[in-house]
């Protein structure tokens, strides 16, 4: 209460001032009733011309056009002078020119914040969710920006809300999945007990890889790096999963002698290895020749990964497809012959894991893959 009564004294010893200050006395109300007007009118005044200046600063059109009439009449100055002092056209010229250079200064500067939307677009058509606009200014662009930012954030909100659910159903289905195959392995044996398991095995299978895909999408933070020999890791791999192919000669594995070691996460390579492997010994013929492995070290350092089989291959208009989750294309590569879809698509994100790349061409006969994986020493 004091404190509230020594500010209001301290405010009308600060009115008083004023008033003595202009010549006015504080007593009579009229001329107290003259100042405070003038002081709102003053007020007033100065928030109008903020509010003015506010306008043309978050105003992206009112700059330019005040930057085109600014143009055109310091134009216009020029041609005046020009023609009444007979100064000559030269001198006319060069001022349009300098005019003309300043004034497209200032419009590129303006329009930079659409280069950042440009950019910001084409990172988030990459996959890039996290990139985010800056905001230069509050005003027609910067409102767009902010829309693509908030954008954003809902389209990898609703990622998130997707991986965590698929996260919990995957690992909600793997127990019940792990019961039933125990249950049907005890079953007597015949043609129904072996498609049962066989059925149960592959819902496992498309599990274990649902799982691992959303484990990647978090890139190479995900990944478990060591140091790794490129002899080792694939004798290791043909040894315990293709040691029936290797020995009938339908797989063959060529590994360049300049190979150094790098920094991997070996179990996900020799996935990646495994599911290209399989896939090419699934659909190959063997009357053609093996299945070819093939490591080699590229020109700019690091690896390329190149498994060629003498299948069907797949149509044109499908290579683009490939690698996405649960593509098959219309041919001899069904699920009839096996898989579901999705062991490319891990493929494709181990390798983009690792910051390489997976690329599949027809060969002809067959399809080839081609992994790059860049330079990592360990």
């Amino acid at each position: 209460m004091f404190k509230r009564h020594d500010r209001l004294a301290r405010h009308e010893r600060r009115l008083r001032r004023h008033f003595e200050a202009h010549g006015l006395r504080w007593q009579h109300p009229a001329d107290r009733e003259q100042w405070l007007k003038a002081h709102h009118a003053f007020h007033e005044l100065r928030w109008h011309r903020h509010s003015l200046h506010r306008r043309f600063r978050h105003s992206l059109g009112a700059r330019l056009a005040f930057i085109f009439l600014l143009l055109g009449g310091a134009g216009g100055v020029l041609v005046y002078h020009t023609v009444q002092q007979h100064l000559g056209w030269g001198w006319m010229l060069a001022g349009l020119w300098l005019l003309t250079l300043l004034a497209y200064g200032s419009i590129r500067r303006m329009l930079w914040p659409l280069r950042a939307l440009s950019h910001g677009a084409a990172a988030l058509g990459r996959g890039e969710l996290a990139h985010r606009i800056r905001v230069f200014h509050r005003d027609e662009i910067g409102d767009v920006a902010d829309r693509f930012n908030r954008m954003a954030d809902d389209i990898q909100a609703m990622l998130d809300a997707k991986r965590e659910l698929l996260l919990a159903i995957s690992h909600e289905l793997r127990s019940p999945l792990t019961r039933a195959r125990l249950n049907a392995e005890l079953l007597d044996e015949g043609p129904s007990q072996q498609a049962v398991v066989h059925e149960l095995g592959q819902m496992r299978d498309l599990i274990e890889d649902l799982l691992e895909r959303e484990r990647l999408d978090s890139g190479h933070s995900a990944l478990r790096l060591e140091e790794a020999h490129w002899p080792d890791l694939v004798a290791e791999l043909l040894r315990r999963r293709f040691a029936d192919a290797v020995d009938a000669g339908q797989l063959r594995a060529d590994l360049a002698s300049e190979l150094l070691a790098m920094s991997l996460d070996i179990t996900r390579v020799q996935v990646l290895l495994g599911n290209l492997l399989d896939n090419a010994l699934r659909h190959h013929d063997a009357a053609q020749g093996p299945v070819v492995l093939t490591i080699g070290v590229l020109p700019a350092g690091g690896v390329r990964l190149t498994v060629r089989d003498h299948g069907p291959g797949v149509p044109d208009e499908a290579l683009p497809k490939l690698g996405q989750p649960f593509f098959r294309p219309d041919s001899a590569r069904t699920r009839g012959s096996g898989g579901v879809g999705l062991g490319l698509s891990l493929c494709k994100q181990i390798a983009q894991a690792h910051g390489g790349t997976l690329a599949l061409r027809n060969a002809r006969p067959g399809l080839e893959a081609c992994v790059d994986l860049p330079a990592t020493r360990p």
